[in-house]
């Protein structure tokens, strides 16, 4: 297989076997795969039927194929070095890789297991389990003038804006996690009118945007959340973003993805607050 670097130029032929793809992770979506190319020194190939992405940084490995799983993997996988390490791997490929090659070394990789959430639930914020949440909204739209804008050229400055300040409250330049994060969201704000499929929202009291969220459609009705960030000095933010945003740009999806927890015990407890309806699980394989 020949492996090249991510390009804008990908994207059509990649979406085209997303959409072939029996169960979609967050990784796969090509805003992903675009954002953080370089960090992990991302690259695609294409045969007929798949995508292939290998990653070369912090280790070599590849993802899971995108497009049509239903063929002779025994086959495919001659086109992989012996011993190759595959990452990211749905549920779905993985019991049919059990099933087929059981001599597989499969496991569960938990912490890249996508949170699951219902749509309506978080737009409605119903009941016990979403008190709190409801309680930090509720002071927010109390408490601030604000405006809720759609992301686009105009406000694209503005979000970078707050994404600058975002890394020095956090001090990203510390940490290498934040850092990197960091870079894949220039990256994309920086294409974002030629990323298809990309959109997003945020939150501005004033002149100044104090919340914004980027999300992508799936093609199976399922809206993932790239990035969010708030402004620490509003209380509320967080739960405003994510509820105005779902309320007014996502209606009309069944699911919202809203990633990993990446091991980190902090956003684990974050990303379980929410109640999440079920996990997408992902495997690591060895050949």
């Amino acid at each position: 297989m020949d492996f090249q670097p991510v390009l804008l130029d990908h994207q059509d032929r990649f979406n085209s076997l997303l959409a072939r793809t029996p169960q979609i992770a967050s990784d796969f979506s090509f805003a992903n795969i675009y954002g953080w190319a370089e960090e992990y020194g991302l690259k695609l190939a294409f045969t007929r039927d798949h995508a292939w992405i290998r990653q070369d940084r912090p280790a070599q490995a590849y993802w899971a194929p995108v497009g049509n799983w239903d063929l002779d993997w025994e086959q495919a996988f001659k086109d992989l070095p012996s011993r190759a390490r595959l990452v990211r791997v749905p549920e779905k490929l993985a019991l049919v890789w059990k099933k087929d090659l059981p001599k597989l070394d499969i496991r569960s990789d938990r912490d890249h297991w996508d949170y699951l959430y219902s749509v309506p639930e978080l737009i409605e914020l119903k009941g016990n389990r979403f008190h709190k949440k409801k309680n930090l909204y509720n002071q927010f739209i109390k408490n601030y003038d604000y405006e809720y804008v759609v992301l686009g050229k105009k406000y694209i400055e503005k979000a970078l804006t707050l994404q600058t300040e975002w890394c020095l409250w956090k001090e990203c330049n510390d940490s290498g996690a934040l850092e990197a994060e960091n870079q894949a969201i220039v990256r994309v704000f920086s294409q974002w009118e030629k990323i298809r499929g990309l959109f997003g929202a945020g939150l501005m009291v004033g002149r100044d945007m104090v919340a914004y969220t980027v999300a992508e459609a799936l093609p199976d009705r399922t809206i993932v959340i790239h990035f969010e960030k708030g402004c620490p000095g509003y209380k509320g933010v967080y739960q405003a973003i994510n509820k105005l945003f779902l309320e007014n740009s996502a209606r009309d999806f069944e699911v919202v993805n809203r990633e990993q927890d990446l091991g980190d015990p902090g956003l684990k407890k974050a990303k379980e607050s929410y109640n999440p309806t079920g996990y997408l699980k992902k495997y690591t394989v060895r050949l």
